[in-house]
């Protein structure tokens, strides 16, 4: 592990120092579980999960923000079982779904109309395309569309990239790509979002964030300005691959996938320890 920049050093020295104002943040899908081809089957690995829970009684709240919906996170995470994760949050689908494990609640509003419209659409669109062995996940916020499975999932990712755009902007939702999929999802509904709700609530004096595709920018932006700002310390972390790089130029440290993850909060919970 080598944190790059001074700014990263500052928050893991603050952190050691008081890890009770902390906000630790993870996505889930590249950080806590591996990138798998159905993401369905994508479990969270025991090994970040352990690590995770070796912090999750030490600071002051720890979040999964994931474009999943949050039942599914919780299912893949076994989040519900995990002792050292009493406190814990998932804000789900950009942070309009939650579920807090102190209550066992979820908070699921109603989805809007175009994304149900849009779905509907989304099989003769990509027939008309010769895509039709794309996966098509609804996720009742939103809707993805994956190529992993594909003949040339980098190819079928770029000629649907237009055309869900313009379906996306007719049924009133914007698009968001991530490691070869498209999501359509309702304006405005993003990471940074959960994470100014997140910030607002447990007031953290650091925050550290693990993300590793592009739907994690918006919520390292929110960071960073949090940052520049003055009002937090943080400490943003790139679960890295060969597959996706745009969190790389913009985190103060980048590991190795999840089990690199795993690795620094391990190091981070042994320093607390010690």
């Amino acid at each position: 592990m080598h944190i790059t920049s001074d700014a990263g050093r500052a928050a893991w020295s603050a952190i050691v120092a008081d890890p009770a104002s902390t906000l630790v943040c993870s996505d889930f899908d590249g950080v806590l579980s591996p990138i798998v081809p159905n993401p369905d089957e994508a479990w969270a690995s025991e090994a970040t999960l352990g690590a995770l829970e070796r912090l999750g009684g030490r600071v002051a709240k720890v979040a999964v923000v994931t474009g999943r919906p949050a039942r599914q996170a919780v299912r893949l995470g076994r989040l519900d079982a995990r002792d050292g994760l009493g406190s814990a949050s998932v804000l789900g689908l950009y942070g309009f779904e939650r579920w807090d494990a102190g209550t066992g609640a979820f908070d699921e509003p109603e989805a809007p109309a175009g994304v149900a419209e849009a779905a509907a659409e989304l099989p003769a669109l990509l027939a008309g395309l010769d895509l039709s062995g794309a996966r098509i996940e609804y996720k009742r916020l939103s809707v993805g569309v994956h190529t992993r499975e594909l003949p040339d999932p980098a190819g079928a990712f770029e000629r649907l990239t237009a055309p869900l755009a313009e379906l996306a902007g007719r049924h009133g939702l914007q698009t968001e790509p991530g490691r070869l999929v498209m999501e359509l999802r309702a304006r405005g509904l993003d990471k940074g979002y959960a994470i100014h709700r997140l910030v607002d609530e447990v007031e953290p004096t650091t925050i550290m964030y693990a993300g590793d595709d592009l739907g994690d920018l918006p919520a390292f932006r929110a960071v960073r300005d949090l940052r520049d700002s003055g009002r937090v310390k943080a400490l943003l972390i790139c679960s890295g691959s060969d597959e996706q790089d745009a969190l790389v130029a913009v985190s103060d440290v980048v590991v190795d996938g999840p089990d690199g993850v795993a690795a620094l909060w391990n190091a981070l919970a042994d320093e607390l320890a010690g």
